[in-house]
Parts: C-alpha cells; sequence; structure tokens
C-alpha cells in the first residue's frame, strides 16, 4: 500500500497534466483516510476549481480553513473560487484575510508563525565542536621584563 505522500504525489502529478477528474478521486481517497491532510484538502478545492466546480471548490476551500484558519493561501484560494462564483463581497472579505493572514507571518517573532512547522524548516548543520585550550596564557600583551 502507497503511503499519503506517494498518493498525494500521485493525485499532484494528474492535477499537473490537467486530468483533474483523477487527481478529485484520489485527493478524496486520502482524505477519507486521512481527514487532516492539509494539502489534499487545499489542492482537492483548486482541483474542483480547475474543473469549473466553483460551489465544490467553496466547499472544499472552507474545509481546508477549518484545518488552518489563519493559512494566506486558504483565503487567496476562497477569495478566487468566490470571485468566480460571482460573489464578489465574500471574495473581497477573504482577499483580505489572506491580506492579513501574511502580515501576521511577517510581523511574527522569530521563532512563532507558520514557520515553525517542522516540515517547512531548512535543515540546519550539525553544530560544530568547540575545543577550549586548556591552559589560558596570563596577559600576553605584557611584555615580561
Amino acid at each position: 500500500m502507497p503511503t499519503h505522500q506517494e498518493q498525494y504525489d500521485d493525485a499532484m502529478f494528474d492535477f499537473s497534466t490537467g486530468d483533474y477528474d483523477s487527481a478529485v478521486a484520489k485527493f478524496r481517497a486520502i482524505l477519507a483516510e486521512e481527514p487532516t491532510h492539509f494539502d489534499a484538502q487545499l489542492a482537492l478545492g483548486m482541483a474542483c476549481y480547475r474543473k469549473g466546480d466553483y460551489a465544490a471548490a467553496i466547499t472544499e476551500g472552507h474545509k481546508a480553513e477549518k484545518l488552518r484558519p489563519n493559512e494566506q493561501l486558504v483565503h487567496t484560494n476562497l477569495s478566487l473560487f468566490y470571485m468566480k462564483a460571482g460573489d464578489k463581497k465574500t471574495a473581497e472579505h477573504h482577499g483580505l484575510q489572506a491580506r492579513i493572514a501574511s502580515w501576521k507571518g511577517n510581523m511574527a517573532p522569530p521563532g512563532a508563525g507558520p514557520s515553525t512547522d517542522p516540515e517547512l524548516q531548512m535543515a540546519q548543520p550539525p553544530p560544530k565542536e568547540v575545543k577550549l585550550p586548556t591552559k589560558f596564557p596570563d596577559m600576553p600583551w605584557k611584555k615580561k621584563t
């Protein structure tokens, strides 16, 4: 049985080649097994949008919003979905929410906000071992007389 990541990669391949029906089915299969798979939920909304099913895209977008309510991309997508569905007022609301989410992300102190997700952290080199000398010289700048 392939892992959820392998299933997600396969669904994203279908999405990238324009096979949205297959991608939707694969994203739904992932979410049936793991309902909190945020990336699959987000991509499912976009796949529905690409198919032209704006009502389903909005529904799936709101499911992603429940998983991560302060995620900028969630609100950006919802704004797009609502605009295409003809609801400009709600689209503007989600556009504003996306902007606020981006501000929150940029103003968060180091170690806080969306960058604390361990999956998004860059690999850090191991700390170098520092060897201290065993004997320190006594004031080497003074000349001995």
